[in-house]
């Protein structure tokens, strides 16, 4: 798994939603590449503290903010 990939899979994984041999690829590429560890828990904070503070997304997103970013934010708040 690439660290493009793992992106795309992050909100799935978040979820407990990958399948077994995906959730494998995943953790294998997350065992082998510190800089994806670091993003995953970047990720995972961004969600808790929206879904903490309770903002709406609604608001103005910041330019500099990745697209991908924004979407699976919203995606998590989703659930």
């Amino acid at each position: 798994m690439t660290c493009r990939e793992l992106s795309e899979f992050l909100d799935n994984y978040l979820a407990g939603e990958l399948s077994p041999d995906v959730r494998g690829r995943f953790d294998g590429h997350l065992g082998e590449c510190p800089d994806c560890v670091v993003y995953l828990r970047g990720y995972r904070e961004t969600v808790g503290l929206l879904r903490e503070m309770g903002r709406d997304l609604k608001e103005e997103v910041p330019a500099d903010v990745p697209v991908e970013l924004v979407r699976a934010i919203v995606d998590a708040r989703k659930r």
